[in-house]
């Protein structure tokens, strides 16, 4: 009965150490999964946020920004010359000059030439309506016809109503480098037209500055002209200047780019986010188009959080991990407290039963002898009530030290309950049995350490029995138990024999 009882206790206690182990790690991987889900969803909310809000930054500041800067450079770089123009084309000389049939051709380029000086641009220049010749502050370059794709600026500058205009272009006699021309038209006193004068400007800053866009602040710069002919960005010259028409992302967009409205866009072209400022420079008559890619502004946003992502991963293991190793050990703990008894540190009743009942089906397979002792320490009470339940502790522990040095390392000891311990000899006839308590009875009269506790020696009764062929755990223990009891009734501080 006893050992169907105690077989019982111990299968559920084991049962009840697995589903404690099963829900643990239950919790563990419902506290990991909530961690993870809520650092993810944190680093997933702030992506979004960093997306909008840079996207948002993109379309109020960063694009009309930059548009408003460039306008800004080009107005401050055209008023002198804009000037400049503006008295050539009103100076008296000149138009003697022209309308006395443009005598002495040195007088003219001297006049350009310190204009040119003076004001430090890349040319002065004159075309004579009469002659069609077109002079610089080194003579005469060419003369301006109809059927020279060149000369188109000069005739349809003459048949416009306005009196000036400005425009960028390329005249391949003077440079290869984009000219800023500043032109305006000659009239005599009675407005009828001599011709066109003016200055050019090279506007290589324009083209550092768009470089500048592009390197410094990942914008894309466009100037292009009403028929969408990009005449001029960071990566395109006069040589392959193209039509925003052969730009795939800008081809369906041409119509809003081209108009006199100033617009931002948004398209996707294969997958990548573009956002478009667009804005008409009416001085110059083109459209200056600012154009960011998202993702160049977003890179700092992405790589935030994948490197959130990763560390949330990370401390979620490094958490996850740590908690098993402390639901583990937590557990390695019970399970050992299961088996022990917790003030003298040695196997418990539970433990001691289950292991003997299996050195008792060993020694009957085998044929081997097996010896059970039954402990009692004699008048255990009367050192309690004496000394304190303190020096009653360290008894037992005490004790406990005198049994480990008085068996075999193959032996087994427990702690049966109270003041009462057993102890199996594995091997061992009753002889032997009798021999090895023997000296522990003596060990523990003999002492230092419990008669520094105690007044007098510490004695003990100690019943022995040896296991018989049809023994089951109850009846050689109900023997031992006997036995020892027999022991304290005859005097105390004996062994018997059963």
């Amino acid at each position: 009965m006893v050992a169907a009882f105690l077989e019982q206790i111990k299968t559920a206690t084991k049962k009840s150490l697995k589903a404690m182990m099963k829900n643990n790690y239950g919790i563990v991987l419902l506290i990991s999964f909530s961690l993870l889900l809520l650092t993810i969803g944190s680093s997933i909310a702030d992506y979004t946020i960093s997306m909008k809000s840079t996207q948002k930054q993109l379309k109020t500041q960063a694009l009309p920004l930059s548009i408003d800067n460039i306008y800004t450079s080009i107005q401050k770089h055209v008023i002198e010359p804009y000037l400049v123009s503006s008295m050539m084309a009103n100076d008296t000389f000149v138009k003697d000059w022209l309308m006395h049939n443009e005598k002495d051709v040195s007088k003219i380029t001297k006049y350009l030439e310190s204009i040119k000086q003076k004001n430090g641009m890349l040319l002065s220049f004159l075309v004579s309506q009469k002659s069609k010749n077109y002079y610089t502050q080194d003579g005469i370059i060419d003369t301006i016809t109809k059927e020279n794709p060149q000369n188109a600026w000069y005739f349809k500058f003459k048949n416009q109503e306005e009196a000036s205009e400005i425009n960028l272009d390329w005249n391949g006699n003077i440079t290869d480098k984009l000219i800023m021309f500043i032109n305006f038209k000659i009239l005599d006193d009675n407005y009828n037209y001599l011709g066109a004068t003016g200055v050019g400007i090279q506007i290589s800053y324009i083209k550092d500055m768009l470089e500048m866009f592009r390197d410094d602040y990942k914008l894309k710069v466009y100037f292009v002209d009403d028929n969408g002919f990009v005449l001029l960005s960071q990566n395109h010259t006069h040589n392959d200047m193209k039509n925003i028409q052969s730009i795939k992302r800008f081809k369906n967009l041409k119509n809003k780019i081209l108009s006199k409205t100033n617009h931002i866009l948004e398209y996707e072209t294969q997958g990548v986010e573009y956002l478009l400022s667009t804005k008409y420079i009416k001085e110059l008559n083109i459209h200056l188009l600012v154009e960011a890619k998202l993702s160049d502004f977003t890179k700092e946003a992405r790589y935030n959080f994948y490197l959130n992502m990763a560390i949330s991963l990370l401390l979620t293991l490094i958490v996850s991990v740590l908690i098993i190793s402390i639901i583990k050990s937590y557990h390695k703990k019970l399970a050992y407290l299961a088996d022990h008894d917790e003030l003298t540190d040695i196997p418990n009743r539970r433990y001691f039963s289950s292991k003997f009942t299996h050195f008792l089906k060993l020694s009957k397979r085998n044929k081997q002898a097996l010896s059970l002792v039954f402990v009692d320490l004699d008048d255990f009470k009367k050192i309690n009530d004496k000394y304190g339940h303190t020096i009653g502790d360290m008894v037992l522990s005490e004790f406990t030290s005198l049994i480990k040095l008085s068996i075999r390392e193959t032996d087994l000891c427990a702690r049966w309950g109270g003041e009462e311990f057993v102890i199996s000899f594995i091997n061992a006839d009753i002889n032997i049995a009798i021999d090895l308590t023997n000296k522990l009875k003596e060990r523990v009269i003999n002492s230092p350490e419990l008669n520094k506790l105690l007044d007098e020696p510490l004695t003990i009764s100690c019943g022995v029995t040896q296991s018989h062929k049809e023994d089951t755990l109850d009846k050689i223990v109900f023997r031992a138990d006997k036995a020892m009891y027999e022991a304290k009734n005859s005097g105390k501080n004996r062994i018997v024999k059963i």
